[in-house]
């Protein structure tokens, strides 16, 4: 904290007595004495305490902690599916039963870990993201309790004047910048720990954009979005930059997807894997970290997306991969009004693809027993049988999707790594990995990677950079 060390943003907060305020570790403020101090592992414990966020540091933006810094698998799936807005359209008990818990055992584990209770943990999310629109956009204070979650003004008020101990309105006439803005301009920030390789990241994404749904355009992260709230479909684009000064990524949502904006944020987290510790991870790879120490595992806004990017992926060069996946969006994707160049379509939902014909997807080049496992993997998704993001478990996961006709364990693995954001897959049978590590067997490459469990995700990343430098 003395410090101001970037490496532990996130990862606790400062509360502190006289003031009644909480901060980030990196905060710029006058350091408090250290007996007015209280130290709290996430922002929901330390306004549940009594403490509001400073306006300063603006703990909204902070990054997130890892899924490996959570002791409890519960606690870890709890918190991914909350964070993913779950409770926007369902109950406590729901979410408890999509873990296959009682409500009860749910609410006692998340407690013990986070020191709240789910509706806290959630309240705390909204309120955030509350604080963030205010103080950001130029969005009308009604639409900012809607984007935020609330579906009663009066309720947000209310909560809002007792948590922060302000109108919602007092934080909108001290942003001095704001005026200048539109109500459809929406443009925020999420922070990360440094170092973080932008760049690389960045030409991952290029070298696979999906053509009429991503694009890397004037340094800028691209693509079109389609998500689901209250039985309504919200389309529009977002752009992704790098602010390297302020350590952060800018994220501008185009003004459609306004009431799902907090699922777009922790989507844009999870595909930048803006929560990654690189200083834990770097520290237990050892010198496969050295080159790259800022390096992340590319994660996915849609898990169904990149599953069928994988199945494409089989066998074949990243490049034809990538000319498939982008007759298949023509073919079944639905088209999209953009100002953005080269975006026209939204990638194929689960839905159409399952109402596919094998002859219809191999017209577009794609080999029959490759269409069968498409279709079989959008008819699992589209019933609702195989859920593809964080906060399931892992391992019922992979087994489904080794049930899949055409689904060997590289594919299930590499669907982990990207679709499930889990930090420790690792497709021990590929060629690239294999080359990396002086030619290797696959049950030698998974001996070796034994070490640097549970990051193998990002051992595998490494492994595949390594290539490049190779003359």
């Amino acid at each position: 904290m003395l410090t101001r060390d970037a490496r532990f943003d996130g990862r606790f907060f400062v509360a502190v007595r006289t003031t009644r305020i909480y901060c980030r570790p990196v905060c710029r403020v006058k350091t408090p004495l250290q007996k007015n101090c209280r130290f709290y592992s996430h922002a929901a414990a330390a306004e549940a305490a009594g403490y509001r966020p400073c306006k300063r540091c603006r703990p909204e933006i902070a990054p997130g902690i890892s899924p490996m810094d959570i002791s409890s698998q519960l606690a870890r799936q709890t918190a991914a599916l909350i964070s993913q807005d779950f409770l926007a359209e369902h109950s406590l008990n729901d979410l408890a039963a999509s873990l296959g818990v009682t409500d009860r055992q749910m609410r006692r584990v998340f407690h013990a870990e986070f020191g709240v209770s789910p509706i806290e943990f959630w309240q705390t999310q909204r309120l955030l993201l509350a604080k963030q629109l205010l103080t950001d956009t130029a969005m009308s204070i009604t639409a900012v309790a809607m984007a935020s979650g609330f579906q009663s003004l009066r309720r947000f008020n209310a909560l809002v004047k007792e948590r922060y101990r302000m109108a919602p309105t007092e934080f909108r006439k001290q942003q001095q910048t704001v005026a200048a803005r539109t109500a459809s301009d929406l443009s925020l920030c999420l922070g990360y720990r440094p170092p973080f390789d932008w760049a690389g990241l960045l030409t991952f994404f290029e070298q696979r954009a999906v053509p009429q749904v991503e694009t890397v355009h004037e340094g800028a992260y691209c693509r079109t979005v389609s998500l689901h709230r209250h039985d309504r479909v919200l389309s529009g684009t977002i752009q992704v930059r790098h602010d390297e000064a302020r350590k952060v990524l800018s994220i501008r949502v185009s003004s459609e997807l306004l009431p799902v904006c907090a699922l777009v944020l922790e989507r844009v987290k999870q595909l930048f894997d803006l929560q990654a510790d690189p200083v834990v991870i770097n520290k237990a790879l050892g010198p496969l970290a050295t080159k790259r120490p800022g390096l992340r595992v590319p994660g996915s806004f849609d898990g169904f997306e990149i599953a069928v990017r994988a199945i494409l992926g089989q066998q074949i060069s990243v490049g034809a991969a990538r000319t498939l996946a982008g007759r298949l969006t023509l073919r079944f994707g639905s088209k999209l009004a953009t100002t953005i160049p080269g975006l026209t379509h939204l990638f194929p939902t689960s839905q159409r693809v399952a109402r596919a014909t094998v002859c219809e997807i191999g017209k577009l080049g794609i080999i029959g027993t490759r269409a069968r496992t498409l279709i079989a993997l959008a008819r699992a998704v589209a019933s609702g049988d195989l859920l593809l993001g964080p906060g399931r478990r892992v391992e019922a996961v992979l087994h489904q999707l080794r049930e899949l006709p055409g689904i060997g364990e590289w594919t299930a693995q590499y669907i982990a790594l990207r679709a499930l954001a889990w930090p420790d897959a690792f497709p021990h049978s590929d060629l690239g990995l294999r080359k990396a590590l002086g030619g290797a067997s696959p049950t030698q490459v998974l001996a070796q990677a034994e070490k640097w469990r549970p990051w193998r995700s990002y051992a595998a990343l490494h492994l595949w950079a390594s290539l490049a430098d190779r003359p």
